[in-house]
C-alpha cells in the first residue's frame, strides 16, 4: 500500500489518501470508533454495500463531465479493484461495487493521476454538483453554467465550513429555463439568466425529496453570478449552525426553512455575512477548458437497417447551438454499462469527437460536437458496443436506484421492475419510445435515490403483509409529479400500493387511459384534471393482497422467496459521538486552525476554531445526556449548564466566545485571536472532564 504515496503529484490529495490509510488502520487495530469511522470514511465516498465485508466507491464527477482520459482510468481502476461494471447515478456520479476497504487508499491514489476524486461523494458534505447535461451546447441557455459549477465545486471541495453538517446538500445548475437540472427539488439551485447583459441566477432554496418531498423556495429571481459563491457559502454556515443533527428524519435544510421561514432565514444569512471571506467571487470564464474537437476524416460506412438508423436519430440526436455538430445520446439501461464498452467508447470520442461525455441525471450519457457528417459511422461504431437502444430520455428510458442489488436501506428491486417495464414499454407501446413527456423513475425505498416522486409515473419499493403474517414485496404508484420548467414542479401523489408482480399491469392501465382520455394534454395536465381518486378507482383491484400466487412472493430479477431485509442506511453519515472521540476531535480541529493559519488561510483557520470550540462544548453535554441537536443550542446549553451556574468559569459567556466568528472579518489578527480562545477554551474543558471522571 505504500507505494502509492511517490506518485500522487498534489500534496493536499496525497495527505488526504495517507490519512485514509491511517484511519483504516486504527479501526483495524480497534484505536477508531465504528460509528465514527463509518462518518470519515463516508466522506470519503466509501458507503457500506448490503453484502458484508465489501464497500460501494462513488466516483465524485462534476455536472457530470468527465474525459476520455477520466473515463479509462475509471476503467482500469475498476478492472483493478471492483467488478468492472461502472453504475451511473442520477446525481451524474460513477458508481462501482465489491471493493475491499483495505485496497480504498490505492484505488484513490489511481483515480487521482487523472484529476478524479471520491472525496465528499458520500456523508455529511456537499455533494456532487449537478448540472444539465446539455450545458455547454444547449441552443436555449443564455450562457454556459459549466464554469460556474466547477468553480463552485472546487471552492466547497474540502471547504472546512461544509466537512461536518448534519447532513448532505445538494446544489444544481440549470442551463435554461427548461430547468433540466431540476432546481425545484435541491438545497439550493441556480437557473441561469441574463438581465441587462448581467450573467446571473435565478436562485432557490431548500427543495428535497425523500419521505416529504418540499419544493424549493424561491431566494433570488435574480442574483449576479459573482455572487452565488459567496451565497452559498453563507447558506451553509446558517445550515451548519442551525440545522438538526440528531434526528436524521428533520436535518435536511428544507425542515430548516420550514421551521423558521424564509424570512427568518435571511435574516440569520444577514448575520453570517462578516465571516464571509469575500462578498464578490468572479468566476473567470475564459481559464475554462476549451473544446477541442478532433479533426478526423469521415469513414465510409453502409448502414445495415435504415429503419432502426432513422428512429434512432429521432430519439437520440440532440441539437447543439454550434453550427455543424451535433450530441449523440445513450440510453444506458438502468445506468449500468462495462469496462470494455467504456474503453472502446473513450477511444471512440477520442478520436473522432471532442474526447469528453456528460453523465446525466437520468443515468445515461451524451456525446457532444458529433459533427453532423459523422452521424452514420457514430452510429455503426456505437451499434458494434451495444449502445444504440432508440428512446435516449423518453419515456420508455426508465431511471431506477440500484434497491436490494447492493443498498443497504432498498426493501424492494427497483432494478428488476424497471427493466420488465422497459420491456413493457417496448413491445406492447412502441408509440412511447418516441414520447419525451411521460417520464417514469423507481425507487427502491422511501429516501427517492430514483427520484420517483418527481416523475408523472412513479414507483417505491414497499412491502406487503398478509392476514397469515406472510411477506411479499410491493410498489407504491405514485402519479402527476413533474418539472414545469423555471424552478417550477409538482411532486407526484401516493395513489395506491400493489404486489410487485402486479406493477407491469398498473403500468398498463395508466397508459391505456392516457391514450384514451389525455387528448393531448401533457400527463401532468391530464392527472391534474382527472384527479387523485380518479386513479384509486381504476387501479383499486390491483391492491388486493387476500388472492396472492406463490409468485407474488419472488421480487422481480429474483428466484428466492422475498425476504424484507433493511440494514443501517449510511447516506446521511449519521453518527454516535463518544465523549473521548469528541475531545480528541477537537484537538485534531485545533491542529487543522493552526495549519491553516500558518498557510495564511485565515478563514478556513477561523472556522476548525469555532468547530473546536463546539466539538468541546459538545463533550460535556454528551456526558450529561443534553440534547445536542444543533450548533446553536449547543452553544446556549452550554452557558445554561456549565458557565451560568458557575462550573465553568470564562471571561464571558461562551455564545459571546464562539458566535465572535459572526461579528469579526477573517483576517489574519483575529484567526490568531480566535484560536487562542479556542485553545483556552479547550484546556478548560479538558480539566473538567478529568475532575468530573476522578470524582465518579
Amino acid at each position: 500500500m505504500q507505494s502509492f504515496r511517490t506518485e500522487i503529484e498534489n500534496p493536499v490529495v496525497a495527505k488526504d489518501i495517507i490519512d485514509l490509510e491511517a484511519k483504516i488502520k486504527q479501526f483495524n487495530d480497534g484505536k477508531l470508533d465504528e460509528e465514527k469511522f463509518r462518518s470519515l470514511r463516508l466522506a470519503r465516498g466509501i458507503y457500506g454495500q448490503r453484502q458484508p465485508g465489501v464497500q460501494m466507491i462513488r466516483i465524485k464527477l462534476p455536472y457530470g463531465k468527465v474525459t476520455s482520459t477520466q473515463l479509462k482510468r475509471i476503467c482500469d481502476v475498476s478492472e483493478e479493484y471492483s467488478t468492472g461494471r461502472l453504475h451511473i447515478t442520477t446525481r451524474q456520479d460513477i458508481q462501482i461495487h465489491y471493493v475491499d476497504i483495505e485496497r480504498t487508499p490505492e484505488l484513490w491514489a489511481q483515480l487521482a493521476k487523472d484529476d478524479i476524486t471520491i472525496r465528499e461523494a458520500c456523508g455529511n458534505a456537499v455533494r456532487n454538483i449537478t448540472a444539465s447535461e446539455t450545458a455547454g451546447i444547449d441552443v436555449d441557455e443564455p450562457f454556459d453554467v459549466s464554469p460556474y459549477a466547477h468553480a463552485m465545486f472546487q471552492y466547497f471541495l474540502r471547504n472546512p465550513i461544509s466537512q461536518e453538517m448534519g447532513r448532505k446538500f445538494k446544489v444544481s445548475f440549470s442551463s435554461s429555463d427548461a430547468d433540466t437540472g431540476l432546481s425545484y427539488m435541491h438545497d439550493l439551485g441556480f437557473i441561469a439568466k441574463i438581465e441587462n447583459g448581467v450573467r446571473g441566477f435565478k436562485v432557490l432554496l431548500a427543495g428535497g425529496l425523500g419521505s416529504q418531498p418540499r419544493h424549493a423556495e424561491e431566494l433570488y429571481t435574480f442574483l449576479e453570478a459573482d455572487k452565488i459563491i459567496p451565497l452559498m457559502d453563507g447558506v451553509i454556515r446558517v445550515f451548519d449552525r442551525y440545522g438538526e443533527r440528531k434526528s436524521r428524519a428533520k436535518a435536511r435544510m428544507k425542515f430548516l426553512l420550514k421551521d423558521i421561514g424564509l424570512d427568518g432565514f435571511r435574516a440569520l444569512l444577514e448575520e453570517e455575512q462578516n465571516a464571509i471571506p469575500q462578498d464578490s467571487f468572479p468566476v473567470d470564464v475564459d481559464a475554462y477548458p476549451k473544446v477541442k474537437v478532433a479533426n478526423a476524416k469521415v469513414p465510409e460506412v453502409a448502414i445495415k437497417n435504415t429503419e432502426a438508423f432513422e428512429q434512432w436519430k429521432r430519439t437520440n440526436l440532440v441539437p447543439q447551438k454550434q453550427q455543424g455538430y451535433v450530441a449523440i445520446g445513450i440510453k444506458v439501461k438502468l445506468g449500468d454499462f462495462y469496462i470494455e464498452e467504456a474503453r472502446q467508447l473513450a477511444d471512440l470520442v477520442d478520436a473522432y469527437a471532442a474526447g469528453e461525455f456528460r453523465l446525466s441525471l437520468r443515468q445515461n450519457i451524451l456525446i457532444p460536437y458529433v459533427k453532423e457528417e459523422l452521424v452514420p459511422f457514430f452510429y455503426t461504431e456505437l451499434e458494434k458496443l451495444g449502445f444504440v437502444e432508440a428512446g435516449y430520455n423518453k419515456a420508455s428510458d426508465i431511471t431506477a436506484c440500484p434497491g436490494t442489488d447492493t443498498c443497504n436501506l432498498g426493501i424492494a428491486s427497483s432494478t428488476g421492475i424497471a427493466a420488465e417495464l422497459e420491456r413493457v414499454i417496448t413491445e406492447e407501446y412502441p408509440q412511447y419510445i418516441n414520447n419525451k413527456d411521460v417520464v417514469i423513475k423507481i425507487s427502491g425505498c422511501m429516501n427517492a435515490c430514483g427520484q420517483h416522486n418527481m416523475a408523472n409515473i412513479g414507483f417505491q419499493g414497499m412491502s406487503v403483509r398478509t392476514k397469515d403474517k406472510l411477506v411479499a414485496p410491493a410498489l407504491q404508484v405514485l402519479l402527476g409529479g413533474g418539472n414545469l420548467g423555471d424552478g417550477n414542479g409538482v411532486f407526484a401523489d401516493k395513489v395506491v400500493k400493489v404486489p410487485s408482480k402486479r406493477g407491469p399491469e398498473a403500468l398498463r392501465l395508466i397508459l391505456n387511459d392516457f391514450d384514451a382520455n389525455a387528448n393531448g394534454q401533457s400527463f401532468t395536465e391530464y392527472y391534474k384534471e382527472k384527479g387523485e381518486h380518479y386513479f384509486y378507482d381504476f387501479l383499486k383491484h390491483l391492491t388486493a393482497i387476500d388472492n396472492l400466487t406463490p409468485e407474488d412472493f419472488i421480487d422481480w430479477g429474483n428466484t428466492e422467496r422475498y425476504e424484507k431485509a433493511i440494514g443501517v442506511g449510511e447516506c446521511a453519515g449519521v453518527v454516535i459521538d463518544l465523549i473521548a472521540t469528541l475531545l480528541f476531535e477537537s484537538e485534531e480541529k485545533i491542529e487543522n486552525a493552526a495549519a491553516a493559519l500558518e498557510d495564511k488561510k485565515w478563514s478556513a483557520s477561523i472556522f476548525h476554531s469555532y468547530s473546536a470550540m463546539v466539538n468541546s462544548a459538545k463533550a460535556l453535554l454528551t456526558a450529561q445526556n443534553t440534547k445536542t441537536n444543533t450548533h446553536i443550542s449547543i452553544i446556549k446549553d452550554f452557558d445554561t449548564h456549565f458557565v451560568s451556574n458557575g462550573l465553568i468559569e470564562l471571561k464571558t459567556s461562551f455564545e459571546e466566545l464562539a458566535l465572535q466568528i459572526k461579528s469579526n472579518k477573517p483576517t489574519q489578527e483575529f484567526a490568531e485571536a480566535y484560536l487562542r480562545d479556542s485553545k483556552v477554551f479547550l484546556e478548560v474543558v479538558q480539566k473538567f472532564r478529568e475532575k468530573e471522571l476522578a470524582e465518579a
